[in-house]
């Protein structure tokens, strides 16, 4: 994805609806860990420049559709969404916070995939995930040094800039900057990745720590460099709503199971693919949503609501939940 490791400015630059009172509570904090979504969101702004969008993942498009439950998903937990088919609203997205970026640009991955369960004002579940396992940084403090980072090592900057100095001391997230898969041929033939990990309790109250994987039904299919240089800048968004009028679009939901040793708490830190899946169901996504400007602006996905029988497992789950509303509040 880059040619080395000195990678500048340029890399990211080429209650219903919501909770007013929840924004207000995290930008009026109290500590200095409560400051940390605020700064969080001021970080990424420094990065990708604030455009009254999403902070980061700003470009996307949004389509419903509905979630089926396996049996498999029973045997760990009892949360009510693995008891009956629900509705869902899916939101698939670009990387960075720049809502124009084009899509074949190689700052648009990791790809992001946002579900929310249940009807959009009184969501059951809400999901966030991108197309790559790992994340760059082990807590959220990080995530927000490292867009700091970016957003003052712009051209001109002496050498070793602060983005340089960062990254040697953060070997991983040099890896997940250099390291994407190429574009996608469609949102629908990437693979998206859970990073944080969750623990779902079963009905006998037996606990298990767990990190998603949606598996595209269609397979995973992406772009040489002759073929990107002939799609246009919004082909994923003119690309999928071509495939969902032709028919329905499915991703098979796994979790992944932790094994002893495995790190709960570290994101950056990929379970073994031999770690067991266990199905828990098939988002099926049938049509686009009628509204693109309105639900973009309207539609907040946070990772820690989750239902009884499912709880966020990693430290970093509460910041970004606490960060996403002033984000929202900001695109009001």
């Amino acid at each position: 994805m880059f040619e080395d490791r000195s990678i500048n400015r340029r890399w990211f630059l080429s209650s219903r609806w919501m909770l007013g009172a929840l924004a207000a509570l995290v930008v009026s904090p109290a500590t200095a860990q409560d400051d940390l979504p605020a700064k969080l969101v001021s970080d990424l702004h420094s990065a990708f420049g604030e455009h009254h969008a999403r902070a980061v993942h700003a470009k996307g498009i949004v389509l419903t559709g509905n979630f089926t439950p396996d049996a498999g998903a029973r045997s760990l937990s009892k949360a009510a969404i693995f008891t009956r088919p629900i509705a869902v609203t899916v939101r698939f997205s670009d990387f960075t916070g720049i809502p124009n970026i084009p899509d074949a640009d190689p700052n648009a991955s990791p790809r992001g995939m946002a579900i929310k369960f249940g009807p959009a004002d009184d969501a059951t579940m809400d999901i966030v995930a991108h197309g790559f396992n790992g994340f760059p940084v082990k807590t959220a403090a990080e995530f927000g040094e490292l867009f700091h980072a970016v957003g003052t090592s712009g051209p001109g900057v002496a050498k070793p800039t602060s983005l340089d100095r960062f990254l040697g001391a953060h070997p991983i997230a040099a890896t997940f900057l250099t390291t994407q898969k190429p574009a996608p041929e469609s949102y629908a033939t990437n693979a998206y990745f859970g990073v944080n990990a969750f623990s779902f309790t079963d009905a006998k109250g037996h606990a298990t720590a767990v990190r998603y994987r949606f598996v595209p039904a269609a397979g995973e299919h992406y772009l040489d460099a002759a073929a990107l240089k002939q799609r246009a800048p919004g082909y994923l968004a003119t690309e999928i709503a071509k495939r969902v009028k032709a028919g329905p679009i499915r991703f098979d939901w796994f979790a992944q199971i932790a094994a002893p040793g495995d790190r709960i708490d570290d994101p950056s830190i990929a379970w073994p693919n031999t770690r067991r899946l266990v199905k828990l169901g098939t988002i099926t996504i049938t049509k686009l949503s009628a509204d693109q400007a309105g639900d973009d602006k309207r539609l907040i996905f946070l990772p820690n609501n989750v239902p009884s029988g499912i709880a966020p497992a990693d430290p970093m789950i509460a910041v970004r939940s606490a960060a996403y509303p002033i984000s929202f509040g900001e695109r009001q």
